[in-house]
């Protein structure tokens, strides 16, 4: 595991270097032109230069993202583990949060997406799966078909992100650094399978998904979930909603359905003020009887106070009534301050301090594990990110 770390950081470095040398000037070789009067042969033609060979598929995107941060946990757990954070899991330390390589082309009609690496939040995205394989170090991995003449349907086949929540899994992508109780334990990572999207009118695009179920590549008990999305995008308000039902218990083909809705509304109210609000519920079918419930709401904004510099609070509650997300039946909150500074293009760096509460004692103080019922975290992440197209 750490010598494949090493291999994707190395390849990863190598990536972002080639940003910097495809900016240095070449050498001038022009020769200082002949005096006015002087009487100098016409020069030959140049040969014909040969075309470049063409790629198969067209154009290609190689993008590479290298996640590193150093985190403080004020209550100096003996296990060294931020609770219920996930990418950004481990306090008082420095990790490397995500190590990435993408290949992508964008399908016309046929395309593709590879999305490899190593870090905390790889080992996280996989964390369910109930067998060891070589996908491990897969983020996304699948084929893309998009007809000409089919007025917008594309396909996907293969392991995708899922479309739920308002976060995404690459930390420069998001607002905060961490992400929300909500996109740690009210949704999946990902799924396998088949996923559709299809614009109907101006406004909205639909999709259909036929997957696995929820973070499995292999099915863990031969039942299939199903996904309904839609976005609807009207001048400066996206708003986005996903449905997910299909029996997700380990083993239980003929019971242990699992419902998942989930909706963001994000408002880009000003060039330089934007915010959204998430809101989930789920609940989950027990194979003996009885049913799991979980619900929560999120919120956050942004603030680009200047060109490089951007701030985003948020603030969310989360109910995990009977302990089938977290292990406990347990009220959350959550409140995050995040201040971003944008050095250049490819290199941004944030400082983010946040604080969980519960209402029953659930974090570690020291060597007393469940012994708080807070924490603090105070945070420092840098991100460099590269992308061409050849």
């Amino acid at each position: 595991m750490e010598s494949l770390k090493c291999v994707f950081t190395i390849a990863l470095w190598c990536l972002l270097s080639s940003a910097v040398l495809a900016q240095t000037p070449a050498p001038s070789d022009q020769s200082p032109a002949p005096a006015p009067d002087a009487q100098a042969p016409a020069p030959a033609a140049a040969p014909a230069a040969a075309p470049a060979p063409k790629s198969l598929l067209g154009p290609i995107d190689f993008s590479g993202l290298l996640d590193v941060y150093g985190d403080l946990n004020f209550n100096h757990p003996a296990s060294g583990d931020n609770q219920l954070q996930n990418f950004d899991m481990r306090g008082n330390e420095f990790s490397l949060n995500m190590a990435k390589i993408t290949i992508a082309h964008t399908p016309d009609p046929i395309g593709f997406d590879l999305d490899i690496g190593a870090g905390r939040a790889y080992e996280v995205f996989h964390s369910a799966d109930t067998e060891p394989h070589i996908f491990e170090y897969v983020e996304q991995m699948y084929v893309s078909f998009k007809p000409a003449q089919a007025k917008g349907l594309e396909m996907d086949f293969g392991q995708f992100v899922t479309s739920a929540g308002a976060e995404v899994i690459e930390s420069k992508d998001n607002w905060n650094y961490s992400r929300s109780l909500l996109f740690a334990w009210a949704i999946p990572y990902y799924h396998f399978g088949l996923r559709t999207t299809m614009p109907l009118g101006k406004y909205f695009t639909a999709g259909v998904q036929v997957v696995n179920g929820w973070n499995e590549l292999p099915d863990n008990n031969g039942g299939k979930t199903l996904g309904l999305t839609g976005a609807l995008v009207v001048g400066k308000v996206t708003w986005n909603q996903n449905y997910y039902v299909g029996v997700a218990n380990p083993g239980a083909v003929q019971g242990g359905l699992r419902n998942l809705f989930d909706t963001t509304v994000l408002v880009n109210a000003t060039k330089v003020t934007s915010f959204y609000v998430n809101y989930d519920y789920g609940q989950n079918a027990k194979v003996m009887g009885g049913e799991s419930r979980w619900t929560g709401i999120a919120g956050a904004a942004r603030f680009q106070l200047s060109k490089m510099f951007a701030l985003a609070p948020r603030v969310e509650w989360f109910n995990d009534a009977d302990g089938f997300s977290t292990g406990t039946a347990q009220k959350l909150k959550e409140a995050t301050i995040t201040g971003e500074f944008k050095i250049r293009d490819g290199v941004i760096t944030r400082l983010e301090y946040r604080r969980d509460w519960s209402d029953v004692p659930f974090f570690d103080r020291g060597s007393n594990p469940a012994s708080s019922n807070s924490q603090a975290t105070l945070l420092a992440g840098l991100m460099l990110y590269y992308s061409a197209k050849k």
